[in-house]
């Protein structure tokens, strides 16, 4: 069972979608109209995963997402709105989302992003995550444009975590991830969060940018060796 926080500004959203989560045998712990409301329940109340509407009053859904990632690292905020906006994705992301979900799309959609959330998986379909690399190349491009190219830090990595960061940039689970190295999700995870530390990274998407920003994976998110094989520069 997974403890979720419902966060909308409008009450019947929250009352849909907490049916939904019932229903699928979650337990709601609470539910919230406003960001600011959102981040006193999510410190309070220390939910599992917070579905957090973007656009409220007082304090919108990026800025609360902020806040309680900072305050709360182990709870996994999910995005639920109406827009499908490349800003609104990428500003989501940064503050610490973990997934982007369109209100308008299938309920088993949501509860497997729920699901997905709660075990710690990634949750953005390959094109949002093509999108979401590409503007952040482009920003890290425009930001180095004059100055040096800081030093490749792959040689930081086993080669085990190169290859597991190669299908995290390639959009793969966890769970496929292990599938394709013939690991336990357990291992998988052990190696993902292990190349993010050595590596100064917050979160997948994150480690998903630097795989491409290193080459491992290419413009088409394919891993650039066999991952059975690969062992990077």
């Amino acid at each position: 069972m997974i403890r979720v926080l419902v966060v909308d500004d409008q009450a019947l959203v929250r009352a849909g979608v907490t049916a939904l989560l019932r229903a699928a045998g979650h337990e709601v712990v609470g539910e919230a109209a406003d960001g600011h409301e959102a981040v006193r329940l999510a410190e309070r109340l220390r939910p599992d995963v917070v579905l957090m509407d973007i656009r409220m009053p007082r304090v919108d859904g990026v800025e609360a997402t902020r806040r309680i990632v900072t305050a709360l690292p182990a709870t996994r905020v999910v995005m639920l709105t109406t827009f499908d906006d490349d800003a609104e994705v990428y500003g989501a992301l940064q503050a610490g989302a973990v997934g982007y979900l369109v209100k308008d799309g299938e309920p088993t959609a949501m509860l497997e992003a729920v699901a997905r959330a709660g075990q710690g998986e990634p949750l953005l379909a390959p094109r949002v995550l093509a999108r979401i690399v590409g503007r952040a190349l482009q920003a890290h491009e425009q930001s180095t444009a004059g100055h040096p190219a800081a030093p490749a830090t792959l040689s930081a990595l086993t080669t085990r975590e190169r290859q597991v960061l190669a299908l995290v940039g390639a959009g793969l689970s966890n769970a496929e991830i292990g599938r394709a190295l013939h690991l336990g999700v357990t291992t998988v995870k052990t190696h993902v969060s292990a190349a993010m530390v050595k590596l100064g990274l917050r979160n997948r998407v994150q480690a998903a940018v630097a795989a491409h920003r290193l080459g491992l994976v290419d413009d088409d998110f394919r891993v650039r060796h066999d991952p059975e094989e690969f062992a990077g520069p």
